[in-house]
């Protein structure tokens, strides 16, 4: 189970309206840029797990992908269902589950997504144990796309934003930085909740690990982030391909990849 601060923050249903703005929105148009270059083509088998309110497996399944949603948040699932009864493709199945412990057999999907699990599992052991039942559960050749909180992120966010001038948020940075656990006792939503924050170089170790075979890492964001006025920028189609192209060159520059708020790691079994 998660941490009740985790579900409750969830619970508030505050992340599939998150993702349609700003920087969220960022974030998603280029997750998807990278999952549609990466993806193999339908109708392979995915498993989103910690899939949300089906962000990404909803639109998968419309492309022609079988795909089976896992969330350890119920109101999330049951957001899901919703959408996926009146949608014209729905997901193959959407379940409460676990990360850790997949109820699903050896070697049943082509592809695995875990897009947000790693986040909120503190332990190593425990990211290591999801990297590993991900493998599990993938053909031989499979992929597995996770995503990852850059360790940095707090940092960046509190500059940008300005938080860093308050005292209670420069003490959650601090420990982000000093070892990656982000607490937040305030309570703040907009300040997150319990997580675990990556040093880049952190990522390919566990997830070799875990026994895949990691391939590489990207910058999802880059430092487009740090741009505070981004939707009249996506909204532009010539514009917003301009600020693609040096987000795609930047996007595994060793120097810079530890700003992105979140990072994407490629990997097989």
């Amino acid at each position: 189970m998660l941490a009740t601060e985790i579900l409750d923050y969830y619970r508030q249903g505050m992340e599939e309206e998150r993702l349609k703005a700003a920087v969220g929105r960022l974030e998603q148009l280029r997750t998807w840029e990278i999952i549609e270059r990466h993806l193999p083509p339908a109708p392979a088998r995915v498993l989103d797990v910690g899939g949300g309110t089906g962000v990404y497996a909803l639109p998968l399944a419309g492309r022609g992908y079988q795909v089976h949603l896992i969330d350890p948040v119920p109101l999330h699932v049951e957001r899901a269902r919703a959408l996926s009864e009146s949608a014209p493709a729905p997901l193959a199945s959407a379940e409460v589950g676990d990360a850790r412990q997949l109820h699903a057999a050896d070697a049943a999907f082509d592809v695995v997504l875990l897009f947000g699990p790693l986040y909120h599992l503190i332990e190593r052991r425990d990211r290591v144990t999801a990297l590993a039942e991900a493998r599990r559960v993938l053909v031989p050749g499979g992929l597995v796309m996770s995503a990852h909180i850059s360790r940095f992120a707090s940092a960046c966010d509190g500059i940008q934003e300005g938080a860093l001038r308050q005292p209670a948020f420069a003490a959650i940075v601090d420990r982000d930085l000093t070892d990656g656990v982000h607490h937040n006792p305030t309570k703040r939503p907009e300040w997150f909740t319990t997580a675990y924050f990556h040093r880049p170089e952190e990522i390919r170790l566990e997830i070799e690990e875990a026994g895949l075979t990691f391939h590489k890492l990207l910058a999802v964001e880059g430092p487009g982030w740090m741009n505070r006025d981004l939707d009249p920028w996506l909204e532009n189609d010539v514009e917003r391909e301009r600020l693609f192209q040096v987000l795609r060159r930047l996007e595994t520059e060793p120097t810079l990849i530890g700003m992105s708020a979140h990072l994407l790691a490629i990997a097989h079994r």
